[in-house]
């Protein structure tokens, strides 16, 4: 078993087809993005609601730093 395979704090990610952490390396996504993908993936088994505002509140982020480099 890999490090990254010791879920710590619940299981939330090891019955998805493809975890978070290997989308996000795989593609090398940066924070924010990681993040989105991490609480889109999680929202159902762990934070409900709450991982879906989190994942907003990332995507806004990522709107607001896109604005700020196009101007």
């Amino acid at each position: 078993m890999t490090d990254k395979r010791k879920q710590v704090g619940g299981t939330h990610y090891q019955n998805l087809a493809i975890e978070p952490i290997d989308y996000i390396l795989a593609n090398e996504l940066d924070f924010c993005e990681g993040n989105v993908v991490k609480y889109v993936s999680r929202w159902r088994t762990k934070g409900g609601i709450q991982d879906l505002e989190k994942a907003i509140q990332n995507i806004e982020f990522l709107i607001e730093r896109a604005e700020e480099e196009n101007e």
